[in-house]
């Protein structure tokens, strides 16, 4: 499905990127990890993805910094080949508390820190997919852009900023024949989300139509399928992976 198809995907250490990473090289293509802090964890999912006869490196950058992501995607084109496959998933932390308690620099780091790696990102990939009249951009965001909670309004707004960006994006490098999509993941059981208490999670299970939530191989398999062939006439879409508890 993924066959000489080479994957860059951010904040690929653990949770939903390194799903992603693995599923991706499963179905056969060659994956740069990106990591942040997390070099031990991303060299875990190279070595699991080796392991199963794929290709992947791992690569450290703040993908909040342009001259990094530059130096990435570089690394990434000369090991692997040209990226025709983005995922933009790496996560920026952010605090849960109401508005009245935030500082603007808290809330503005949350906002530019998830505009800018999503711009910097793009902007990298973009010449050599103009190059070859072809290629892939998949975001993760949230259901939280749509379906907001308490506590959350940055994330929320945040995650609305980046949809934004992303359907602006795919009218624009529509015509060179560039697919941009989102994916929303609904609550995963992954370690960004460990601290909530299991009697919320067990409330939204029970509100979900699926009657769970999700696990990060849940979302790399709509990755999986929105970057393939299969959906070559898909694009500026806002997918939700969240078992029917947000229904467009």
């Amino acid at each position: 499905m993924m066959k000489k198809r080479v994957a860059l995907v951010t904040g690929a250490s653990r949770g939903i990127g390194a799903a992603t990473a693995r599923l991706l090289a499963a179905n056969g293509a060659s994956v740069a990890v990106n990591y942040f802090r997390s070099k031990d964890a991303a060299l875990a999912v190279v070595e699991d993805i080796s392991k199963a006869c794929g290709k992947a490196i791992a690569i450290r950058a703040d993908v909040r910094d342009e001259e990094q992501v530059k130096a990435m995607v570089a690394e990434t084109e000369k090991s692997l080949g040209p990226i025709d496959t983005l995922v933009c998933n790496a996560s920026i932390g952010f605090p849960v508390k109401p508005l009245t308690e935030f500082s603007w620099p808290e809330f503005e780091a949350k906002l530019t820190g998830e505009l800018k790696s999503a711009f910097y990102c793009c902007q990298a990939v973009l010449p050599k997919m103009f190059e070859r009249k072809s290629g892939c951009i998949i975001a993760i965001s949230s259901t939280l852009s749509r379906h907001s909670s308490p506590g959350f309004i940055a994330h929320c707004t945040a995650k609305s900023g980046l949809d934004a960006f992303i359907r602006s994006l795919a009218e624009e490098v529509g015509p060179a024949g560039i697919r941009v999509n989102v994916i929303a993941p609904g609550l995963t059981l992954t370690d960004a989300t460990a601290w909530l208490p299991e009697e919320q999670k067990t409330m939204i299970a029970n509100m979900t139509p699926l009657q769970r939530v999700a696990k990060p191989e849940d979302v790399a398999g709509a990755v999986l399928a929105m970057a393939s062939d299969l959906n070559r006439f898909v694009t500026g879409c806002y997918v939700p992976v969240s078992g029917g508890l947000l229904m467009l």
